[in-house]
């Protein structure tokens, strides 16, 4: 997504482009048939020599996702990817697998920042950010650059875009845009190993203090869009982050629960199948379609025989612009909101900016209005522009769309091939479109919304979700006149006086209109009658019961085990170890990063007769042993702690330790608890 263009002017002409720097060290990477293959003892070459000092870190509002500010002297010795972002823009979420991608593989080389350097005023508040972070379950540091200090300083122009810098410090140059997740790879292997040849790579696995800790367990996780079905008298709710779709009686009663849980792409019965952050949804007869929007996919829900199963998409998502195709062929990009006219299928497909159709029962889906540039222009459907299309709603045979970067609110009829602007600005030079936003009631162009994700139509006007504003507004299309309905415009949670966080689904049943109050992890009931909020409870429901994986990722290596002398130990008693660490300089234990320990047999391994969490004692680790029957024999501590730079600080440095420890048990033991030290004041 292009910045805003005011900010052109600030980028400094020495910035040069990460893919031209990239080019002659990614060439190396594949042999030319021509070209003999250097020598398996030949110099590692510096993939990036003679490159400035990167400018510093510092100047954001707030730190997110870790325990206090980081700066780059504090991540001296590893690769520092920064990734610009802006929580609205469809582009920067795209980006987000492709980092927890090169994350996993390199999770001891690589630290990812993001930095956020807002688009829209709403997102400039860390809360909402806090929130963004744990709705794109993101695991790395978060900048909250609201000022963009940050973006000035790395002459950044467009979301997303990426700065590497080498584990010396120095800026190796930047990257903007999506699909790049080959290239950054092949990078960061030259990266890597020339440092770790040079002996400047630090690989000493880091810790940071995660938002998603701080999210409660709650029976819905950011729910997205509604849809009710009034003959039936039930509801149906994207439970995004449980990754499961939830049908509810409209007097709250539990009906069934779609999905389990789990992220995935499988089909299958209600318990086997998987979802990966759905959205919008239509119901056409008894099958529901859902936009299963991380999964690029297309998902249908025969809700007689209770059967998941794909329509559309090859489970990728399209990296270049699409005419579409074969249902199963055709690569889809983030299908956000659906809608059923007669037998057509339409699909906001907000990754292209562009609405989608499909024919039900054909093998074809395809391109309907949109040619993919990211604006808001009216005209035909071929030639006019959407800009992250979020939210679609019906009316005969027309219907309206929501552009949340756009912060309008668009027309598409079918019958005269056309696309108009119900309210919101359109048709401004050099997209300025995308940038027109405020909370501001009016009419048509003269109104202004901000990011707005859900659209209802109903007699004559539209409900809207105007979703950074926290409000609900509506629109006579009679006169395109937009007012506000409810909410105070502050973020919050109270019900009286009606406050919404960032709500995005709507639905309606008679006098009852549905809210999906997103960061809130709810569903609200407005009574039209009376202008009542109630919240919508649904009896029975609960939190996805998913499987609960073992972590024994701090298992130290058995040949770099230390040997610590044979202790006696009070017979029957609970024993108490004690680990003095050395720490580098600068580094103090800290209670924020994570003790946890196993104790095991070393004659049977495979029997852990331990496992727990330590506590953080002045400058020792303290780990408490329940009483074992039988304590004498040789055994074996896994030990995995954290110490951050002056205790408190961002940047927490993890280390994983093994003892080989001779015990013997013996009544005339004073102690009944070990000492152990370590010295880790080199690292």
């Amino acid at each position: 997504m292009p910045g805003k263009p005011a900010f052109l002017n600030l980028i400094p002409c020495t910035v040069a482009l990460f893919a031209l720097l990239c080019a002659g060290s990614i060439s190396s990477v594949v042999a030319d048939e021509k070209t003999p293959a250097p020598a398996a003892d030949a110099e590692i070459q510096n993939p990036f020599p003679d490159r400035p000092k990167a400018p510093s870190i510092d100047g954001g509002v707030e730190w997110l996702n870790t325990s206090g500010e980081i700066t780059l002297k504090d991540l001296r010795g590893k690769v520092v990817l920064i990734d610009f972002w802006t929580y609205c823009c469809i582009n920067c979420m795209h980006v987000l697998p492709d980092l927890a991608y090169l994350e996993k593989k390199y999770p001891n080389e690589l630290v990812v920042i993001g930095c956020h350097s807002a688009k829209f005023d709403n997102e400039k508040e860390t809360d909402n950010i806090r929130r963004a972070i744990q709705r794109y379950e993101i695991k790395h540091p978060v900048i909250n650059d609201a000022n963009m200090t940050v973006w000035r300083k790395f002459g950044v122009r467009a979301w997303p875009s990426m700065v590497l810098i080498d584990p010396e410090g120095n800026y190796c140059g930047h990257l903007s845009g999506e699909g790049n997740r080959e290239l950054l790879d092949k990078v960061l292997e030259k990266v890597i190993a020339y440092h770790r040849a040079k002996g400047t790579l630090d690989e000493t696995p880091v810790h940071f203090e995660l938002e998603s800790a701080k999210l409660k367990q709650t029976p819905l996780k950011f729910p997205g869009k509604l849809l009710a079905d009034a003959p039936q008298q039930r509801l149906f709710i994207s439970d995004s982050n449980h990754n499961r779709i939830v049908i509810a009686s409209l007097d709250g009663k539990l009906i069934d629960v779609i999905g389990s849980g789990q992220i995935g792409n499988k089909d299958g019965d209600y318990k086997t199948a998987s979802f990966d952050h759905p959205q919008g949804m239509a119901l056409v007869g008894n099958t529901l379609y859902v936009a299963d929007t991380e999964n690029h996919s297309i998902r249908t829900v025969d809700l007689d025989k209770k059967q998941v199963s794909t329509l559309a998409g090859t489970g990728e998502q399209a990296r270049f612009r699409s005419a579409g195709g074969k249902l199963k062929e055709a690569a889809l990009n983030s299908p956000w909101a659906l809608a059923a006219i007669d037998d057509v299928l339409y699909i906001c497909m907000a990754g292209p900016h562009q609405i989608w159709s499909h024919k039900l029962g054909s093998d074809e889906i395809g391109v309907y209005a949109g040619s993919g540039r990211e604006d808001i222009t009216n005209g035909p459907l071929e030639t006019s522009a959407f800009a992250q299309t979020s939210g679609i709603a019906v009316d005969g045979d027309v219907f309206y769309v929501v552009d949340s970067e756009g912060s309008a609110v668009r027309k598409v009829d079918t019958k005269n091939k056309t696309v108009s602007t119900v309210a919101g600005t359109s048709d401004l030079e050099r997209g300025r479109s995308l940038f027109e936003f405020g909370d501001k009631d009016g009419i048509g162009e003269k109104a202004r919304l901000q990011h707005p994700l859900g659209v209802l139509y109903d007699h004559g006007r539209l409900f809207v979700a105007d979703t950074y504003n926290h409000k609900l507004k509506t629109i006579d299309l009679k006169t395109n006149e937009v007012k506000t309905f409810l909410g105070t415009g502050k973020d919050g949670n109270s019900l009286n006086p009606v406050e919404f966080s960032e709500p995005s689904g709507l639905a309606k049943v008679g006098n009852r209109l549905f809210v999906a109050d997103t960061n809130n992890q709810r569903i609200c009931v407005v009574n039209l009658d009376d202008h009542k909020v109630s919240e919508f409870k649904i009896a029975g429901l609960a939190p996805p019961s998913l499987p609960k994986t073992v972590d024994d990722s701090f298992t130290a290596a058995a040949d770099k085990a230390l040997n610590a002398p044979p202790q006696k130990v009070v017979p029957g008693a609970a024993l108490k170890i004690k680990v003095s660490p050395q720490l580098p300089t600068d580094y103090k234990l800290s209670p924020l990063a994570p003790v946890k320990f196993t104790f095991k047999s070393a004659e049977n391994p495979e029997v852990i007769l331990a496992r727990g969490k330590g506590a953080v004692e002045k400058d020792q680790l303290v780990l408490q042993l329940p009483a074992l029957k039988q304590l004498s024999g040789k055994y074996t501590l896994n030990l995995r702690f954290g110490y951050c730079r002056d205790g408190v600080g961002g940047l927490c440095k993890q280390h994983s330790a093994q003892w080989n420890i001779p015990l013997q048990a013996d009544k005339g033991a004073k102690s009944e608890s070990i000492s152990l030290s370590l010295d880790l004041s080199k690292e």
